[in-house]
């Protein structure tokens, strides 16, 4: 009896083709190169990626390597909107010159020097780590971890998911609230590595979660461990988000209303009245109007007020950074004991905890609805 051609197919999670032939995985070829001439190189096919995108981190702390990665940010124009004929000569000639020095001594300061990185880029591959381990029993999926600037690219892995035979890709920008300036600039750079590509894959993007019951549910968990660890019941908590210029609201950026809306939910969550739960901005700079109230004036207020105890969570960012854990952290709990406050802390973000990794593994088992 002759023996029949195998038939191709997309490999199922047994590790069988959708045909029931057994295949080694997606390096045989793609479905319709049957009949493909002999010595043709073997095509990877079949895959899921899932890409998980933060915002940056430099590569070091030292001068060049602090410049290289400010440069790459201050000249994003979805961050800064500052007209280009006055932007660049103001950037490069002063702030370039002088910024790199601080900014590095901000990051000397929580800079993982055990595997000489930042922390974001140690959470980040940690997430992304434990994302592929938790959905390990979906052989086809591949996770991958990104950062808008600096490394690892967006573009290289993009390029390394689509040669692992991805032909359908998530985008998961690690932002719960939108922003022009943090998920569209994200996704911006998805696109423009995507236009590079001759074979591109499929791709779905991660929507906003600010207000997703899992992610609050996650929010409201963690502020229940993070104040369980304090040795003191904080009077007030501040819910500190990442400042945005007020202009950017004007022209329709739906941030402040995003965090708004999270911070009512958490403390709805919580079951805390108004006044326990309350709403700041953080990480401003430039003499234009951000959004308000700012962190650092508030936290100072409240201590000048008779404030005692205070904690402080960053709901917006996915990771703890320098944003956080030096700013906030240091930064703000020496504004508050300055003025009179006794105790502080900062409660972490989710990070890779066990109700942070759940939110995320929940979200991309939604997103991948169809496609599994």
């Amino acid at each position: 009896m002759n023996e029949m051609p195998m038939k191709r197919g997309f490999q199922t999670e047994a590790g069988q083709t959708e045909t029931g032939q057994t295949e080694t995985g997606s390096s045989k070829g793609h479905p319709s190169d049957a009949g493909l001439p002999q010595g043709h190189p073997p095509v990877k096919f079949g895959r899921i990626g899932v890409l998980l995108l933060n915002l940056g981190t430099p590569d070091g702390t030292d001068y060049w390597s602090m410049r290289r990665y400010l440069k790459e940010f201050l000249s994003d124009r979805r961050v800064i909107e500052v007209n280009p004929l006055i932007w660049w000569p103001l950037l490069n000639l002063v702030i370039l010159s002088r910024r790199p020095f601080t900014s590095g001594e901000a990051y000397r300061s929580i800079w993982n020097k055990e595997l000489d990185e930042s922390p974001l880029r140690t959470i980040t591959r940690s997430q992304s780590e434990k994302l592929a381990a938790a959905m390990k029993r979906h052989p086809r999926i591949i996770v991958d971890w990104a950062m808008r600037y600096g490394n690892p690219s967006i573009k290289s892995r993009l390029e390394a998911l689509q040669k692992e035979g991805c032909e359908r890709i998530l985008l998961f920008p690690l932002y719960p609230q939108y922003s022009a300036a943090t998920t569209a600039t994200a996704l911006d750079k998805s696109f423009d590595a995507l236009k590079q590509i001759r074979w591109q894959p499929a791709v779905r993007t991660v929507p906003p979660y600010h207000d997703d019951p899992a992610y609050i549910a996650a929010l409201a968990t963690s502020m229940r461990k993070g104040l369980a660890a304090l040795d003191f019941e904080p009077e007030v908590v501040i819910a500190s988000f990442h400042g945005l210029p007020k202009e950017y609201f004007d022209k329709g950026d739906p941030y402040h209303c995003h965090c708004a809306k999270t911070t009512r939910l958490l403390r709805e969550a919580l079951g805390w009245p108004k006044e326990k739960l309350i709403m700041t901005f953080q990480s401003r700079f430039g003499s234009a109007e951000w959004l308000q109230p700012y962190t650092d004036p508030t936290i100072a207020e409240l201590a000048q007020k008779g404030v005692k105890r205070l904690a402080v969570i960053t709901p917006g960012f996915a990771s703890d950074c320098v944003e956080t854990l030096e700013e906030i952290a240091m930064e703000a709990g020496e504004t508050f004991h300055e003025n009179g406050g006794e105790k502080y802390a900062l409660i972490p973000c989710l990070n890779d905890s066990e109700e942070g990794m759940a939110l995320i593994e929940t979200i991309v088992r939604r997103e991948l609805s169809g496609w599994l």
